[in-house]
């Protein structure tokens, strides 16, 4: 699989969401927030349920529009995009759902085949087989593509939708709530697959989580969103010693969860 050039934590900026506004009718989600995702760095975005993390994600690959304000993604203002602008972005940019969003009705290998038949129409059948038995293995899954998605744990489950997501190539993984509904072990082999992604894509990736010991253990660097907006952005250090009122709020209330102090 060849990676995308990318410096891992460099401090070009490869994703801008400048001054952005979301609204649902009279429920606010965004009043201008700003944030930049730097080249090759593994960010998480946390907050409490509701505050809109996975909504930015959504935003990002098309799938929601805001009100305003601009996202720029490598040099290239995304602001009124269509369905078919985004196509080039989403194979760009892969998101890995927290619920999998695996099709039940046919096997692991043709649901990670799915969106190289949308991307790469040109791909033989051999050429297929080929990436997705790479992917599978990327994920230490191998062997596995004639299981339906309902044969497999809830680990599993994320680790199929993780070897889709980067079966594209992408140069941007958005992981939306990776751990959440896992047990300890299989919490622990997320954390290292999104560790080991960068290490052997050199890709970028935002991680939405309110699981601080996974923040801490997988970031580069955590934005805080609350109140609307980013409240801080800080490498772990910085974030765990945060004075902020809503980052220590957020912290002090999960210390019986994860261990962050």
């Amino acid at each position: 699989m060849t990676a995308p050039a990318a410096t891992p934590a460099s401090s070009e900026a490869l994703i801008r969401f400048e001054g952005l506004h979301k609204a649902f009718g009279p429920k606010v989600v965004f009043d201008d927030l700003s944030l930049e995702v730097r080249r090759g760095e593994t960010l998480a975005v946390i907050g409490g349920s509701g505050a809109g993390k996975s909504v930015l994600l959504k935003c990002l690959i098309g799938l929601m529009d805001p009100d305003d304000g601009r996202i720029i993604f490598d040099g290239q203002d995304l602001t009124g995009f269509g369905e078919k602008e985004f196509l080039p972005i989403r194979r760009r940019v892969a998101m890995v759902f927290q619920a999998s969003a695996l099709f039940d009705s046919i096997s692991v290998g043709e649901n990670i085949e799915y969106p190289l038949r949308v991307h790469f129409p040109e791909m033989s059948d051999e050429e297929r087989a080929h990436r997705v038995a790479r992917v599978l293995s990327l994920v230490n899954l191998p062997g596995i593509e004639a299981m339906r998605p309902s044969d497999l744990s809830g680990g599993m489950r994320r680790r199929v939708g993780l070897a889709r997501a980067i079966a594209t190539e992408p140069h941007v993984i958005l992981w939306d709530e990776p751990t959440t509904g896992l047990d300890p072990i299989s919490t622990r082999i997320i954390d290292n697959l999104i560790k080991g992604m960068r290490a052997k894509l050199r890709c970028t990736s935002i991680v939405v989580t309110h699981d601080m010991q996974s923040a801490f253990s997988v970031s580069d660097r955590i934005a805080m969103l609350a109140s609307h907006r980013i409240v801080q952005v800080g490498t772990v250090a910085e974030m765990r010693a945060s004075t902020v009122k809503e980052v220590r709020a957020f912290l002090d209330a999960r210390k019986g969860e994860a261990r962050v102090d």
